[in-house]
């Protein structure tokens, strides 16, 4: 495993729609592997392939449980992810982003998402996502598509000491 450079605007990578994965051979093992090793040492929660300059639709999501914070993360791989349906209620939350140090902002998000795709196998998997875990879904599945959270964003700031928690979506 080695660590992958996360790309920063304006780095043209994060602007282009990705590629559906077609391959799930031993390049896109070893590319999940440095992914999820790059987003732990970054840290950040989520990490999409545009940001280590790999124009693929692959994401990695590392999370736990939001009431539990001792309970164990759960890492999610996704090859080739898809929204299939969103709730319609909402809710406003603070997101950051590996790829726009430094910045924060209020963004409106589905609370809850169907998402499908492929594990790092190619078998096909559903997830039912809430809460943070869906909002993550939505942010780094953006990447995927050129998209920004910036984009979204209502209102933006400069992220200050005291924000350290406020968890980089990627």
């Amino acid at each position: 495993m080695a660590l992958r450079e996360i790309v920063t605007l304006p780095h043209p990578t994060l602007r282009r729609k990705a590629r559906k994965v077609t391959e799930f051979g031993p390049e896109l093992q070893t590319l999940v592997d440095d992914m999820v090793e790059t987003m732990r040492v970054a840290p950040g929660v989520g990490l999409a392939a545009p940001q280590v300059n790999i124009s693929q639709q692959l994401i990695v999501v590392e999370f736990g449980d939001e009431e539990d914070e001792n309970a164990p993360k759960k890492l999610y791989i996704l090859a080739n992810p898809e929204i299939v349906k969103l709730s319609k209620e909402t809710v406003m939350g603070v997101e950051g982003c590996l790829s726009i140090p430094g910045i924060v902002g209020e963004v409106e998000r589905a609370e809850k998402a169907l998402i499908t795709g492929q594990n790092r196998r190619g078998q096909p998997v559903k997830i039912k996502a809430e809460g943070w875990l869906a909002r993550i879904f939505q942010h780094e599945i953006d990447h995927l598509n050129g998209v920004l959270y910036v984009d979204k964003a209502t209102r933006l700031w400069q992220q200050k000491d005291e924000e350290e928690d406020v968890p980089a979506a990627d």
